[in-house]
């Protein structure tokens, strides 16, 4: 029987210190470009930030596997010179991908611009490369000791996740990449001392490298925004220019003024509208937006334009109405409640930073809205996450407004197709009901598209969730008005008399907006004042109350199906079977109607896919040509190896992004369910790695198949996972944030535990067999990862997180079968 090596030529043991070192940069790295793409494009690149992370990670697998009888000889200078290039690549890659232009908004119609993002791709590629490098070599020259080199590897990354989140506090985004650079030349340091390097000087001068990292001119290595952000064209207005910026985690606030060209934000404002707005600020959040900071002085009558506004008419059916405002942002939606004399007022916002600004820094200017004196008596600023703080209330409101929270630009371009929106889901939507008094309202405004995409699929959620409720007529409860560039939706806790539709009726009149559907409206009624070529809202909104509701969606040119909490993605209307008849529009427009984010994914799986297959093969040709490990190979050995490191990546992948993606919802934001995510996962990973030696051990005396049972014991736990989740939903998005923290690594950490087993397991049998495919082992799994990253989130947008989990488990089971 083979017996397992342990080489370590009787020289020092393996850099244990600087692997968690090198990968602690390299996982906070990935999470920093997260927040740095959040700035120069949309966060929802996410899934290509981990998928490229991967790619490098499998290509310095692959080559070490090329380069082994190197690294046997000169491990030291070439794991620092890896833990170095790193450092370097960290900074200079990210300034030079600045500099490819790239512009997704233009990958339809620019044939260049497949290329410029494969540029973007390798190029951030390559500092996770040699991090990847650095942990391989480890592998590579003490085998023998998988587990416990994986686990410092696991361990040192999910301190990553976390460290890179308190960094984001207190430095600027491009500071925090100097240090994370500095940090792989002070992985090179350690790792030449631990390795027993025969002079001090080389590290000395590594860490004097490291401190030299600081001095890196910040305007190298600062985010370079989009031009076609809408904080971007803000500044070409003359005059215009940022007058505070403040940045955390949650994002960079920016606060512009315009003095000689006045910024005046009032979406949907009626045509009819004889008053203009006040003067005001534009906020922006990561370059998004903008909302507007109002100068507000006390007396009523300037607020008048918030009352020709589509969202201004639930205040014509309401009297004195107690209000949430669910994304109160810089307060536009607080001052109309105002306006309309509500009398008490409950604004919920995410971002403090942008609460901070109003309070303090711009009390003044805004009339205090935010203020303690005022909050004492009408209105209460609560910092919070909109679902849970819904979920956690017990009050009864008469009025829940939904703020126009995305802008016109970003949303007509399809620029969130692939972002998680839980506000717009039906168990969102049922959850409001619920927090509504008799004949209270739920408001929820957005912009008009044309043809229909977002209004219907609101519409959709909205009788979704009323027959939830039990309501048999939800046509009765529902009423939708629509202005030049917004609709509102209104849906009613009770069915909408005819002093209702009275009112509806004369606001719209009024202010020249089109009445879009109530119950019982005739089809002559629409499309009066804002004239299209149909009054698609009218019969799509008809067609969603008939029995033709499933027929309809299913022949729709766009997805417009209700989104619910299992398949957030609000924001994607596409679908293939559409996609010929929008191509051949390109010469009059038609190709604004694909959004681009959806292309973008397709592309990225594509050269996932491609480069991976590049990866796997270049190494197995190799060791097929030099002839490595041929003799004494069972038969079919590297078919199995293949199959099984190949089925793990993937649905370690699977599992992953499925709960990244989940829990944006109850971590409140997609960075800190990244970073939380991930450090559960490693952590737990690590461990379930560093104690499956002895499941190894057991396994020659007591388990003919120790796979199967961790397959089994994964199955059980990602069973127990899903089952608590929603329960977890309903009864603690409350919770404070550090609670909500612990409980999500609590729930995560069994079934992270199991997951990490497979891999050391898998690798300890192929040393055991052939210690010459470890690295390539290695390098499957990482470019079965970088697929699953991208797959992962495909399939998500089609068939929700719990068909993925699902997946994963049937992945592990094959893995079980096929075991090397």
């Amino acid at each position: 029987m083979a017996t397992t090596r342990v080489r370590t030529g009787g020289g020092p043991g393996p850099p244990l210190i600087a692997v968690a070192l090198i990968s602690a940069a390299a996982l906070a790295y990935e999470i920093l470009l997260m927040r740095l793409f959040s700035i120069v494009l949309w966060y929802h690149f996410a899934y290509m930030i981990i998928s490229l992370a991967l790619l490098g990670y499998g290509a310095g697998g692959a080559l070490v596997t090329m380069a082994r009888s190197a690294v046997e000889r000169r491990f030291a200078p070439l794991f620092c010179a890896a833990a170095a290039a790193f450092g370097v690549s960290a900074i200079g890659c990210f300034a030079l991908a600045q500099r490819v232009p790239f512009n997704p908004l233009e990958i339809l119609w620019d044939p260049r611009q497949p290329a410029w993002l494969l540029a973007v791709y390798l190029l951030l590629a390559l500092p996770f490369l040699c991090a990847g490098a650095c942990v391989c070599m480890t592998f590579s020259r003490w085998q023998g000791m998988p587990s416990r080199i994986y686990s410092f590897d696991i361990l040192g990354a999910g301190a990553g996740c976390l460290g890179v989140i308190a960094m984001l506090f207190v430095l600027a985004p491009h500071d925090a990449l100097k240090v994370i650079g500095g940090a792989g030349w002070v992985a090179a340091a350690v790792a030449w001392l631990q390795s027993g390097g025969p002079r001090r000087w080389p590290a000395l001068t590594m860490l004097a490298m490291a401190g030299l990292v600081g001095l890196v001119p910040s305007a190298w290595v600062a985010p370079a925004m989009s031009p076609y952000k809408e904080l971007s064209q803000t500044l070409r207005i003359p005059g215009a220019r940022v007058v505070e910026e403040r940045f955390s985690p949650l994002g960079l606030v920016s606060v512009v003024e315009s003095p000689q060209v006045p910024l005046r934000h009032a979406p949907g404002l009626s045509l009819n509208a004889s008053v203009e707005p006040p003067p005001q600020l534009g906020v922006f959040i990561d370059g998004e937006g903008p909302s507007a900071l109002t100068r507000f002085d006390g007396r009523r009558d300037t607020l008048a334009h918030l009352d020709q506004m589509t969202s201004a008419l639930p205040y014509h059916l309401l009297r004195r109405p107690r209000v949430l405002v669910l994304g109160a942002g810089a307060g536009a939606d607080v001052l109309q409640a105002v306006y309309h004399d509500a009398a008490q007022i409950d604004a919920v916002e995410l971002n403090p930073q942008v609460v901070d600004l109003v309070r303090r820094r711009y009390a003044d200017y805004s009339g205090g809205i935010y203020a303690a004196g005022l909050s004492a008596s009408r209105v209460r600023v609560h910092i919070a996450e909109a679902r849970g703080f819904v979920a956690a209330s017990t009050q009864r409101y008469d009025l829940i407004q939904v703020a126009l929270l995305d802008s016109f630009s970003a949303s007509s371009a399809g620029l969130y197709a692939l972002s998680e929106n839980y506000l717009y889901t039906i168990e969102a939507l049922h959850d409001d009901l619920r927090h509504l008094r008799e004949g209270g309202l739920l408001a929820i405004t957005r912009w008009v598209t044309l043809p229909p995409r977002d209004a219907l699929k609101l519409f959709g959620a909205a009788v979704a969730a009323l027959q939830r409720s039990g309501v048999a007529d939800p046509g009765s409860r529902l009423a939708m008005v629509r202005s030049w560039q917004t609709n509102t939706l209104l849906v009613k806790n009770g069915a909408f008399d005819a002093a209702d539709i009275g009112a509806i009726k004369a606001f719209c009149a009024e202010r020249s907006f089109d009445v879009a559907f109530y119950a019982g409206m005739r089809a002559q009624e629409a499309n009066r004042y804002n004239v299209v070529e149909r009054p698609d809202l009218f019969d799509a909104a008809t067609a969603l109350l008939g029995p033709g509701r499933d027929e309809f969606v299913q022949n729709y040119k766009f997805n417009v199906a209700p989104a619910s909490d299992d398949s957030p993605h609000f924001f994607h209307f596409f679908k293939w079977s559409s996609l010929r008849e929008l191509l051949s529009l390109k010469e009059q427009g038609g190709l604004p109607l694909l959004e681009w984010g959806y292309p973008v994914l397709v592309a990225t799986l594509a050269q996932a896919v491609l480069a991976s297959l590049l990866l796997i093969a270049a190494p197995a040709a190799w060791i097929t040509w030099a002839g490595a490990g041929r003799r004494g190979q069972p038969a079919g050995l590297r078919g199995r190896l293949l199959a099984y490191f190949s089925a793990i990546g993937l649905a370690f992948m699977f599992v992953e992004i499925a709960f990244i993606q989940k829990f944006v919802l109850f971590l409140s934001h997609p960075l800190y369910a990244v970073a939380v995510v991930l450090f559960a996962f490693l952590l737990f990973a690590g461990v379930g790695s560093r104690l499956s030696r002895r499941l190894h051990d057991a396994a020659a005396t007591r388990l003919r198949n120790p796979l199967a049972a961790v397959a089994l014991a994964i199955a059980v736990s990602a069973a127990l996972s899903l089952s608590l989740l929603a329960w977890l939903f309903e009864h603690a998005m409350g919770l404070p944030d550090a609670a909500r923290i612990a409980v999500s690594v609590t729930l995560i950490a069994p079934l992270a535990f199991f997951m990490g087993m497979p891999f050391p397991l898998g690798l300890a049998r192929v040393e055991a067999r052939d210690a010459g495919l470890v690295a390539w082992a290695w390098s499957i799994n990482g470019c079965a990862s970088v697929i699953g990253a991208v797959l992962a989130t495909l399939l998500a947008i089609h068939v929700g997180f719990a068909a993925v989990v699902v997946a994963a488990l049937v992945l592990y089971a094959v893995a079980a079968v096929v075991r090397p």
